[in-house]
């Protein structure tokens, strides 16, 4: 079963960057699709962005052009670099793992909140 871990969450101003980082262990990452998701106050999980073991990667109409996601396998990592950030990108973000045959796996999320 994987274990993930992720970081880089905070507290920014409108139009401010982060980086957030999902540390992956128990599993060999590169077998996964990667995704992040988020779940703000009051309202239900959402994607944000996912990524293939190919590298293709997918985008909420909401986040697009702003959010990048990415993995380093060789660091068992996957990041997402989020841009011009907005208030209503506030939420707890989470780290998402999915493998043929097995259950998804999702990481205990971390806070990000942009307010001025």
């Amino acid at each position: 079963q994987v274990q993930l871990v992720e970081s880089g969450g905070g507290l920014v101003q409108p139009g401010g960057s982060l980086r957030l980082s999902c540390a992956v262990s128990g599993s060999i990452f590169s077998f996964y699709a990667m995704g992040w998701y988020r779940q703000a106050p009051g309202k239900e999980r959402e994607l944000v962005a996912t990524i293939t073991r190919a590298d293709s990667t997918n985008y909420a109409d909401s986040v697009k052009g702003r959010f990048t996601i990415s993995r380093d396998n060789a660091k068992n990592t996957v990041y997402l670099q989020m841009n011009s950030l907005k208030p209503e990108d506030t939420a707890v973000y989470y780290c998402n793992a999915k493998r043929v045959g097995v259950s998804p796996q999702w990481g205990q999320g971390t806070q990000v909140t942009v307010s001025s």
